[in-house]
């Protein structure tokens, strides 16, 4: 399996309560058309679903990119899920390492209060509320990751500047 060799390192980064790379929270729909093209899909949340939004489906060569727009921030991208083998964080590749490498990687950049979740196939997902970012391992080792924009006490979302 090759490794898709990014232009620069900054496309690929995850920088919490921002974005990656040059997708920024707060997007809307034409903005990041214009940065990444049209999806391969777009899935609409079903009608139980707490939050309408809409899901847009990239599909790269050995990866997805999901994005997230709500309704309820005017359509507006507030969150990604990933599983970019050259996704990185705090500057360091994080796709395919043990939990308690990301712990630690968290731990030495200031994030705390960890939350570990075992789901119901076995696999677990390390939570950071407050940096509004998941991380989904599967025999421990990390799979993918769904980060999102801030919000604050008020359940207000922060939008980066």
């Amino acid at each position: 399996m090759a490794t898709i060799q990014p232009s620069s390192i900054e496309e690929n980064e995850i920088t919490l309560g921002t974005g990656m790379g040059l997708l920024r929270f707060g997007a809307t729909m034409d903005e990041v058309r214009t940065l990444v093209g049209e999806p391969e899909e777009i899935e609409e949340s079903e009608d139980e679903d707490e939050f309408e939004h809409q899901e847009w489906v990239y599909h790269e060569e050995e990866y997805l990119v999901s994005l997230y727009f709500d309704r309820e921030d005017d359509f507006r991208l507030s969150c990604i899920e990933t599983d970019n083998p050259n996704m990185r964080l705090f500057g360091e590749i994080i796709q395919g390492q043990p939990l308690e490498k990301i712990q630690a990687l968290m731990q030495r950049n200031g994030v705390a209060d960890a939350e570990v979740e075992t789901m119901d196939g076995g696999e677990m997902r390390l939570s950071y509320e407050q940096s509004m970012i998941d991380l989904y391992f599967d025999e421990g080792i990390l799979q993918f990751v769904n980060f999102g924009v801030f919000i604050n006490d008020e359940l207000e979302v922060q939008w980066p500047k």
